[in-house]
């Protein structure tokens, strides 16, 4: 009678360590998703102001370089030299966007997300 009574006592205990045990699992879990959620989130909001700052900046620096070059080829033609340019460089970032873009935001996500 005592040691079923004692072992009764123990499985007890071992239910409770396992429901405890799950418990923080479980709380574990959730914040190392709001963890990895929160380090995506702040990499977005970084990549969106440097995309928009960028934009400004070769906003301006286009008009400068069309004030630049204007006196030697003419207004319409520098327009379009700078428009070729940003052409060249689209052209150029959509056939090597595997290389620039994709691989290294998977590679950023995996690490993101797989990083214990």
């Amino acid at each position: 009678m005592i040691s079923s009574d004692k072992n009764v006592e123990s499985i007890g205990q071992l239910i409770n360590e396992l429901k405890e045990y799950y418990l923080l699992q479980k709380e574990f879990v959730q914040l190392d998703i709001i963890d990895k959620v929160v380090r995506i989130v702040a990499a977005l909001v970084l990549g969106i102001v440097v995309f928009i700052l960028t934009l400004l900046v070769l906003f301006y620096l286009s008009f400068a370089t069309v004030h630049w070059i204007e006196p030697v080829v003419g207004t319409g033609w520098a327009f379009a030299i700078v428009s070729a340019f940003f052409l060249l460089v689209l052209v150029t970032a959509v056939l090597l966007r595997k290389p620039l873009i994709e691989r290294p935001l998977v590679k950023f996500l995996t690490e993101t997300l797989m990083n214990s």
